[in-house]
């Protein structure tokens, strides 16, 4: 069973910092994607951050400058470093991951952790 896990969400107030985390486990072989998206109440869900498996990483323009993604590939894991948070930034987050799991490569979801932003 192939399991994306998101934690570190909360309660953050406007120009603070959070750091979101997300781990893969299961039998899987490689990662390549991996991303963070986010779903505000009444909007569709967006793009927020990817990161490939050699580094190169994608910003959305609500987020760039802000927010910063990595990942530690032996753990599986990505982050989602969150500063001068806003209150627009307030939502649940998501994390994507596209996995090879035996002989299929797929989009991988993760069930979300809530930012909630203080004014």
């Amino acid at each position: 069973q192939v399991q994306l896990v998101e934690s570190g969400g909360g309660l953050v107030q406007t120009g603070g910092s959070l750091r979101l985390s997300c781990t893969a486990s299961g039998s899987i072989i490689s990662i390549n994607y991996m991303g963070w998206y986010r779903q505000a109440p009444g909007k569709q869900r967006e793009f927020v951050a990817s990161i490939i498996s050699d580094g190169n990483t994608i910003y959305a323009a609500s987020v760039k400058g802000r927010f910063t993604i990595s990942r530690d590939n032996p753990k599986n894991t990505v982050y989602l470093q969150m500063n001068s948070v806003k209150p627009e930034d307030a939502a649940v987050y998501y994390c994507k991951a596209q996995m090879r799991v035996q002989l299929t490569t797929r989009n991988y979801w993760g069930s979300g952790t809530q930012v909630t932003v203080s004014s």
